[in-house]
């Protein structure tokens, strides 16, 4: 965005959510900023996407993350999710107790992806896909709740560890 074409879209985006949490917000980005990742998701994950232009090449797939974002969900990039997860893995975390392939879902999970299509990606079944999200909510402490949403809180407090 102008003035200086760097960081201002991403500011602005930090600042209309703080302002108006109830608005959802979508970035599209050049490039992968985690520091405003983290931030823009751990204040308040509801209605927030940060995908990057030159992967957006699927109008129907645009589309399915602009109306997942509108209704309150996640949309993240996939490369998002690595630069996050990989920042996360070099620090001591709660994240190590997690296995290899908690972590590939945990990480599909932060795409807004549902247990069919994470099913689908890592070719498994989805009874195996349930029983991983099971182990990495009660990994990570996360008890059944009619007010959170313990898909985002998994990756947050994942990240964030």
């Amino acid at each position: 965005m102008p003035p200086t074409h760097t960081d201002e879209g991403l500011r602005a985006a930090l600042v209309l959510r703080r302002r108006h949490p109830e608005i959802g917000v979508l970035m599209f980005s050049q490039y992968v900023e985690t520091r405003y990742a983290t931030q823009l998701l751990a204040e308040n994950p509801a209605g927030v996407g940060y995908l990057l232009k030159d992967r957006v090449a699927d109008v129907r797939e645009f589309m399915d993350s602009l109306t997942r974002v509108a209704g309150g969900g996640t949309a993240l990039d996939p490369d998002v999710v690595r630069q996050l997860v990989g920042k996360s893995r070099h620090r001591a975390t709660l994240g190590e107790a997690l296995t290899a392939r908690e972590r590939d879902v945990l990480s599909l999970m932060a795409e807004g992806r549902s247990n069919a299509a994470i099913a689908a990606a890592l070719v498994v079944g989805e009874g195996a896909v349930e029983k991983h999200v099971a182990n990495i909510f009660a990994k990570l402490d996360l008890s059944p709740s009619g007010h959170d949403n313990r898909r985002v809180l998994a990756v947050l407090r994942y990240l964030n560890s």
